[in-house]
């Protein structure tokens, strides 16, 4: 499995949002500019996280965008699974009731579940609120995922 641009991105531009946060709506082109990523790319990101409920948007010269929630309802698998689609590492364990005819001899289907089981127990117990907290821990530094 490997977590596309569009997937880091979105991470980081939650984490922007959240470590960023006065009470007012931030314009996305001061996200662009800080975390160094194009505009025209976290508008379609951003587009995405708006209609999925994660960020709320204002338009006009005081618009931008802020969370929807605070940081510490979403979660690292929560942002991924909304870019990515599933974080699984073989279709077969995306859709259990599709079985291929190999499922009951199939030795490695084992090893698929755990890494499975492996990554989900990471990316849904880390929350956005956690990377703010470890942002702050780490400085004023550039913080890139």
């Amino acid at each position: 499995m490997k977590i596309s641009t569009k997937g880091r991105y979105a991470l980081r531009l939650m984490l922007d949002l959240a470590v960023n946060f006065n009470g007012a709506y931030i314009p996305l082109k001061e996200i662009a500019i800080r975390q160094g990523i194009s505009d025209k790319y976290l508008e379609q990101i951003i587009i995405q996280l708006n209609k999925a409920g994660f960020v709320k948007s204002i338009r006009g010269s005081q618009g931008g965008y802020k969370l929807a929630n605070e940081p510490k309802y979403y979660t690292v698998g929560s942002i991924l699974r909304l870019m990515e689609g599933s974080l699984s590492p073989v279709a077969c364990l995306d859709n259990p009731s599709e079985t291929c005819d190999r499922v009951s001899d199939c030795v490695t289907l084992e090893v698929w579940i755990k890494l499975k089981e492996a990554i989900d127990s990471v990316v849904d117990n880390i929350t956005l609120q956690d990377l703010v907290d470890r942002h702050f821990e780490k400085g004023t530094c550039e913080y890139y995922i």
